[in-house]
Order: structure tokens, then C-alpha cells, then sequence
């Protein structure tokens, strides 16, 4: 009735879809953020900026899209138009000041990495039995150390390292997707050859 497989986890076994769309995609996206992360490393300023404008722009049309929909549903709803004025001002401000706007990106790239170093431990340690688990273990250690690293220069080296850390990110990130797709293939491929 159920056909598991032993080298995935029973999470993955019962998610198919999920697998199919992860193997699909897996792949070109790890490429891509290994070609953006060789980018960042090797042109960190140049990240830096990129990513400043990524983050105020992405802020601004989220200010602008919340006041417009605060608009249409409830126009008496103060903590909307709150919410769309202050997502709206930061942006502005991170486009108009981006030596502030980095520095303070610097702060909640530094919470990200934390964050994506947990993330990172959880998978790692959830995926153990299976001969990829290190490599998630690598990218969590690496988070830490980079948000940690980050901490101690901040602000006077945000210029240079917001953009060198989000590469070096997006590095191990795309290598860890690149290896994911390929072990899914092959776990696939063993199936195959084994029915």
C-alpha cells in the first residue's frame, strides 16, 4: 500500500509533492545563489547597496500596498495606516540616507543570521540519518559565526560586510540546495533501479 522509501525521512515520504516541486526546483536556485553569493564576495560594496535597495524598495511598496488596502476595508483602522506610514517613512529613509540604512540593515542581517543558524541546526539534526545532514550542520555553523562576527564590527564595517556576509549566505545556502536536488535524484534513481 505505501511504497517508503528508506533513505528519506518519513516526512518526506509522505509528502511527495513537496519532494517532486523541491527536486524541481532545488537545483536552479542553488546555482543561482551561488552565482549572487560569488557576487557578494567577490564585490561586497556593490552587495551592500544592492541589497539596501532591495530592502527599501520591497519596504516602500509594502507601505504603499497597506495603505491602499487599509483604504479600501476600514478607513477608521489606525493601526493600518500606522503600519502603512511606517513602512512607507522607512523605506524613503533607507533610500534617501543609505549610510544609516545599511548600518541598521547590518543590525537585522546580523538577527537573520542567528536565526538562520537555529534554522539551520533543526534541519540539520532532523535530516542526521541521512548523508546530507552535515552539510546543513556546516551551513548552521556558519550563520552563527557570521552573525556573531557581525555583532562585534557593527556599524563601522556594515558597508563592506553587509554585502560580504549576504554572499558568503547565499553561498552555503546554494551549495546546500544544489546538494539537496541531487540527493533527491539519487534516492530516486536508487528507487528505480531497485523496483
Amino acid at each position: 500500500m505505501w511504497n517508503w522509501n528508506n533513505a528519506l525521512s518519513p516526512e518526506m515520504n509522505i509528502n511527495k509533492n513537496l519532494v517532486d516541486n523541491f527536486k524541481k526546483y532545488a537545483k536552479v536556485s542553488g546555482i543561482a545563489f551561488i552565482i549572487l553569493g560569488s557576487i557578494g564576495i567577490f564585490f561586497p560594496t556593490f552587495m551592500s547597496f544592492t541589497t539596501l535597495a532591495f530592502v527599501a524598495y520591497l519596504m516602500l511598496f509594502a507601505g504603499i500596498s497597506s495603505g491602499t488596502l487599509t483604504w479600501m476595508s476600514n478607513r477608521r483602522d489606525w493601526a493600518g495606516w500606522l503600519k502603512s506610514f511606517v513602512l512607507t517613512l522607512v523605506g524613503i529613509l533607507m533610500i534617501f540616507y543609505p549610510a544609516q540604512g545599511i548600518a541598521a540593515l547590518g543590525m537585522f542581517f546580523a538577527v537573520y543570521f542567528f536565526i538562520d543558524s537555529f534554522a539551520g541546526f533543526a534541519l540539520a539534526f532532523s535530516l542526521k540519518p541521512q548523508k546530507i545532514w552535515w552539510l546543513w550542520l556546516i551551513n548552521a555553523i556558519t550563520s552563527l559565526a557570521l552573525g556573531v562576527i557581525f555583532v562585534v564590527g557593527w556599524p563601522f564595517s556594515s558597508f563592506f560586510m553587509v554585502g560580504l556576509f549576504v554572499g558568503i549566505s547565499l553561498l552555503f545556502d546554494g551549495f546546500a540546495l544544489l546538494w539537496g536536488g541531487i540527493f533527491v535524484d539519487e534516492v530516486e534513481d536508487e528507487e528505480k533501479k531497485g523496483q
